[in-house]
C-alpha cells in the first residue's frame, strides 16, 4: 500500500537549512487505521502533504500502490490525488455557494457521465447519513455534518487511501466522537485504510496503530489497544 523509505524533507533559508522529516521509513498495509502525532511542529503534516501528493520529499522515496511517486509532475499528481487519495482537513473546506449534493460531486467533474456521478455521489451520502440533506447548503449544517460531507467527497471516487489531518480540531467532544466512530466504519465495513494526523491521544487510541513524530524524526511505531465509538445517525 504505502512504502517509505528514508523520506527527507529539507526547506532552505537564510542562515540554515530546515530539517521538517529525517529519514521517514514506514510500511503501511491495505486496511489499516492508523494515527500519526506529535506536537505542533513536528513534522506530521509536512508528511501528511507528501502522502498525499500536495509536496514532494527531498530525498529518499515514497510508493503507493506499487507505484513510485517521487519526481511525478503536477498532472500526475493531481490525477493521484483524484483517483487514490481522499482528503480531509480540520477546516471542511465545502464551497459555500454550492449544494452538499454538488460539494461531493466536484471530484467526479471528470471521467464519469452524470448519472454515474450521481449514483456515486447518492451512494457516500447515505452511508454519511446525509441523504435528506442533498439541497442543503454547508452553512446551514452542523458542524458534524460539514466534516461528514466532507468525508463523503473524500470517498467518492473510492480511494486506496484516506487522509485525515486534524479531522476533528474544530469539533466539541461529542461531535469528535461521532467523526472518529465514522472513521472507524469506514475501515471495518468498507475496508478503508486510515490515516490520522492528530496531536490528541484521545483520538490517537481510537486507532489501532500510533506513530510518533518528534522533530522530524519517527521515535515510536506501536500497535495499541483501540477505543471503540459507536457511531450515532
Amino acid at each position: 500500500m504505502i512504502e517509505l523509505n528514508r523520506l527527507t524533507k529539507t526547506y532552505p533559508s537564510y542562515t540554515e537549512s530546515v530539517h521538517a522529516l529525517r529519514d521517514i521509513s514506514l510500511h503501511i498495509r491495505p486496511g489499516e487505521i492508523i494515527s500519526i502525532t506529535g506536537p505542533s511542529g513536528s513534522g506530521k503534516s509536512t508528511l501528511f502533504n507528501i502522502l498525499g501528493c500536495l509536496d514532494q520529499p527531498t530525498s529518499g522515496t515514497y510508493q503507493l500502490d506499487g507505484k513510485l511517486i517521487n519526481f511525478a509532475s503536477e498532472s500526475t499528481l493531481a490525477q493521484i490525488r483524484n483517483k487514490h487519495i481522499g482528503l480531509v482537513f480540520q477546516n471542511s473546506n465545502l464551497l459555500p455557494d454550492m449544494t452538499i449534493l454538488d460539494n461531493v460531486l466536484l471530484p467526479l467533474r471528470y471521467g464519469n457521465d452524470k448519472g454515474e456521478a450521481n449514483a456515486k455521489a447518492l451512494e457516500v451520502l447515505q452511508i454519511m447519513t446525509l441523504r435528506d440533506k442533498l439541497s442543503s447548503y454547508p452553512m446551514q449544517l452542523s458542524p458534524t455534518d460539514q466534516q461528514r460531507t466532507a468525508l463523503a467527497r473524500a470517498l467518492v471516487n473510492q480511494p486506496s487511501v484516506l487522509l485525515a489531518d486534524e479531522p476533528t480540531g474544530n469539533l466539541d467532544s461529542s461531535s469528535s466522537k461521532v467523526i472518529l466512530a465514522t472513521l472507524q466504519q469506514l475501515n471495518e465495513e468498507l475496508g478503508v485504510t486510515v490515516l490520522i494526523a492528530t496531536h490528541n491521544q484521545e483520538v490517537a487510541i481510537c486507532t489501532r496503530r500510533v506513530i510518533n513524530i518528534q522533530d522530524g524524526v519517527l521515535v515510536n511505531d506501536k500497535v495499541v489497544i483501540q477505543t471503540r465509538l459507536e457511531r450515532s445517525s
